[in-house]
């Protein structure tokens, strides 16, 4: 065996519930890891099973594994902003207006305990993958925003996809954010072809990448939407948006353009299967097809775009027509958690409130929250685990009192059950860093205790 070689052997797990193209589920199930790459998976024969010579093994005696989960849309440097009285019964644009003058004074160390927590919170309930759209640049809060998430994503040994966010447009051009918080295009795309020459790595198994991604059609010029999805498509990188989230911005870009958002949008080279738009409640039919012809992707938000009053997006209508579609939790601000295990069972509950036997099947959710997440980020490599995956995924532990009966159908129980406490464990490429409910790679007091100072700090000024 080659020395520089790291192997895991995972034996005995209850049941492996793959999300693969087969839908296998995997009884008394192994997984044979390489360097952070499944090897072989399968169900052990008990009176022939399977061995192998590891560095690490784990006994997987009663736990149900998934594939890690894979958050498509947040804005970790909300999550300082969470819970605060003033902006409860706000809809989005007066949310963001009354925001953003606490958002003007965030800093590098704000975004360093938020991505911390945020992204520990994720993990904590079986996210292995985050994007964050972080678009909030003030004048005054230094450089190296996103730099300050790559380092607390290799603190936390979580994969990262960051986004160099951007807004041009402040309340003197008819935009809603201050003028402490706009740049001009030049200094954008500089930036953000920095960002990607430092961090993006295309190739399997990837733990970093970048996106370009102006924050939305009321914060943003066009031209700043065109010059992005040129930069974009010639640094082969992905674009992300905002988009159709509310009325308002449909009115919006009605008033200002003459044309509803999409089509805007596509008129800026803004549509194909490289581009994603969190959220997309406000699509009509015929909108809706075209997302599905060019495969062009949906972040789904449910529980920000329930707290927002914005509405409900038409899931079960997308995935019948084809249109790619991932999950999310939004900015901590708007959700008040960062827990996509949570997202599960409320879009669940959700579609089957507003759509009935049209609604998907918890299953389904699991596989959006897993491959449709995957899939819009342009990841062919994480979401299923099958032979030639990267080892990202997580256990939980069937033998918990509040999962006693609820295990019959393991495909669906995140979505009908859920489960409320930190999984058994958490790994990424391989490597465990959730055990226990625990972060191994953080010492969660110390940060938690850092991160409030923050807060008190950023919430005075």
């Amino acid at each position: 065996m080659d020395k520089t070689m790291r192997t895991t052997w995972i034996k005995n797990a209850k049941c492996i519930v793959t999300c693969d193209e087969n839908d296998n589920l995997y009884e008394n199930g192994y997984i044979y890891i390489e360097n952070g790459e499944i090897k072989e998976i399968g169900s052990s024969d008990p009176d022939n099973p399977k061995e192998f010579i590891a560095d690490e093994i784990i006994d997987a005696s009663n736990m149900i594994i998934y594939p890690g989960l894979i958050n498509t849309h947040h804005h970790l440097y909300q999550y300082f902003t969470r819970n605060l009285p003033q902006v409860q019964n706000m809809e989005l644009f007066d949310w963001l207006k009354t925001l953003y003058e606490i958002w003007k004074n965030i800093d590098a160390d704000v975004i360093r305990y938020s991505s911390l927590l945020g992204m520990g919170e994720l993990m904590k309930h079986g996210c292995t993958t985050c994007f964050d759209h972080h678009y909030v640049f003030p004048n005054q809060g230094g450089s190296q925003l996103i730099d300050a998430q790559f380092e607390a994503a290799s603190n936390l040994g979580i994969r990262m996809f960051a986004s160099r966010g951007s807004m041009d447009l402040s309340k003197k051009d008819g935009g809603l954010p201050p003028d402490s918080v706009v740049q001009d295009i030049d200094s954008i795309l500089k930036d953000s072809e920095r960002l990607v020459s430092k961090y993006h790595n295309p190739n399997k198994g990837s733990l970093r990448q970048v996106a370009l991604a102006p924050c939305s059609p009321f914060s943003v010029s066009s031209d700043l939407l065109k010059e992005s999805a040129i930069l974009a498509r010639s640094l082969g990188v992905r674009l992300h948006t905002h988009l159709t989230e509310t009325i308002d911005e449909e009115k919006y870009t009605l008033e200002r353009y003459g044309v509803r958002p999409l089509e805007y949008m596509e008129r800026l080279g803004w549509i194909g299967n490289d581009v994603w738009f969190a959220h997309g409640i406000h699509f009509n039919e015929e909108e809706l097809k075209l997302l599905a012809d060019t495969g062009t992707g949906v972040a789904h938000c449910p529980i920000s775009n329930m707290k927002l009053s914005s509405g409900i997006a038409k899931i079960p209508r997308m995935l019948e027509l084809g249109v790619p579609v991932g999950l999310a939790v939004d900015g901590s601000a708007s959700n008040d958690a960062s827990n996509l295990m949570e997202e599960i069972r409320v879009s669940y509950l959700l579609h089957r409130l507003n759509s009935s036997k049209q609604a998907p099947s918890g299953y389904d959710i699991l596989k959006i929250a897993t491959n449709g997440s995957a899939k819009i980020l342009g990841r062919n490599d994480i979401g299923q685990l099958a032979k030639g995956m990267m080892a990202d995924l997580f256990m939980v532990d069937s033998t918990k009192a509040e999962l006693v009966g609820a295990d019959y159908d393991t495909k669906s129980m995140l979505a009908t059950i859920g489960t409320k406490e930190p999984v058994a464990l958490t790994m990424v490429q391989g490597e465990i860093v959730v055990k226990d409910g625990i972060l191994q790679n953080i010492d969660e007091e110390k940060v938690a205790a850092e991160g409030r100072k923050v807060v008190k700090e950023l919430l005075s000024k």
